[in-house]
């Protein structure tokens, strides 16, 4: 039943959106919770028509810092994303605009020289776990999606990908995880999940909840 719910709600959300200029979706939710999964299903299903923006490519610049001072930042914490230039940038997609979005190098815990060319869509996409907890960010969505996920199926879906995309050590991964992932997940992320429209569970199959989305959006 709670699952029916929260599918009616989305659906209901989605085709009640504001009907001027692009559609902006948020993804929150806790690390490895399905927020990239669920993303890339609307994009392949909306094809041009969309664009990700992901939270992670706008962490600081902290160049003035040492590779191992960078490595022992908190990248949980609000203060490490680069909300004003993330504000800007969705407030320019959603005027009509293009913008070069920053790019991220998790090997070396630093944005890289280069940005990329991205145009504006009918649907633009912000995806992270901490895109609920600034108020500007939030504001400008027009539809809030949480995708809730178990932690410890939330832990070894992190461990592995960091080990297999980002050549972290399991020692690594585990000492992040529990000085920082968990503890700010549990001061920031998680009661971030109030302000959104609808929650979805992360261990279910989303392929009816894209499907009602995408319907949603073609009423629009």
């Amino acid at each position: 039943m709670f699952k029916f719910i929260c599918i009616l709600s989305l659906c209901f959300s989605a085709v009640v959106m504001a009907d001027k200029g692009p559609t902006i979706i948020g993804i929150a939710g806790g690390t490895g919770s399905g927020k990239t999964t669920l993303a890339e299903k609307l994009l392949s299903s909306l094809g041009s028509n969309v664009v990700l923006i992901e939270e992670d490519c706008y962490y600081k610049e902290l160049s003035h810092l040492s590779l191992k001072e960078r490595s022992e930042t908190n990248f949980d914490h609000p203060g490490a994303i680069d909300f004003d230039c993330l504000y800007h940038d969705l407030l320019s997609l959603k005027n009509g605009n293009s913008i070069q979005k920053p790019n991220y190098d998790f090997t070396t815990h630093n944005r890289r020289p280069e940005s990329t060319l991205v145009e504006t869509a009918d649907v633009i996409i912000v995806a992270g776990i901490l895109i609920f907890v600034d108020e500007k960010v939030r504001d400008l969505c027009d539809l809030k999606i949480y995708v809730e996920t178990d932690d410890d199926l939330r832990l070894m879906r992190r461990m592995e990908r960091d080990m297999r995309e980002r050549g972290r050590s399991l020692e690594n991964v585990k000492y992040q995880y529990f000085t920082t992932v968990k503890p700010m997940h549990a001061q920031y992320v998680e009661p971030s999940k109030h302000h959104a429209d609808v929650i979805i569970p992360g261990i279910s199959d989303t392929s009816t909840v894209v499907d009602l989305l995408i319907e949603g959006l073609r009423h629009r």
